[in-house]
């Protein structure tokens, strides 16, 4: 009997997680990764074990070097961003975390922004409402039924 492609795929060869790649703008730093989660994260973008990784890690710091090799860790652990708590359902849900970790300053004053216009649309919808014309329209409208 003949084994298909996908029956003979190893478990080295399986999706590490359920998320497919098109998914993601770019590496981020596991949340659940040994040392500040870079060998997980890069592992988790290229769709690979993490065990490789960490293996050309390992080598890395012996053949390169132990200074040159943390160095580079700690470099990609500063540049790569952590990965979000939840994944994206929504593209403004992804420009708002991808504004949030560039610049905090800069979401918040988004965040403040979207609820002073939202702020603004309910003080319109209260005047609407607490407007005695609206009551009279109301009023008239029930007695005519």
């Amino acid at each position: 009997m003949r084994r298909s492609c996908s029956q003979m795929r190893g478990r080295y060869n399986r999706p590490r997680n359920n998320r497919r790649r098109d998914d993601r703008v770019g590496p981020f730093r596991s949340r659940s990764g040994i040392i500040l989660g870079v060998c997980k994260g890069l592992a988790d973008y290229f769709n690979v074990s993490v065990f490789w990784v960490r293996v050309l890690a390992v080598l890395a710091f012996f053949f390169g070097g132990i200074w040159p090799a943390v160095g580079i860790y700690l470099v990609a652990a500063l540049l790569l961003k952590p990965e979000p708590v939840v994944p994206f359902g929504r593209e403004e849900e992804r420009e708002f975390y991808n504004s949030y970790s560039a610049s905090k300053n800069e979401a918040l004053q988004r965040l403040k922004r979207t609820f002073d216009h939202l702020d603004r649309r309910l003080r319109r919808m209260e005047d609407i409402v607490t407007d005695k014309e609206f009551d009279w329209e109301r009023r008239f409208k029930s007695n005519v039924r």
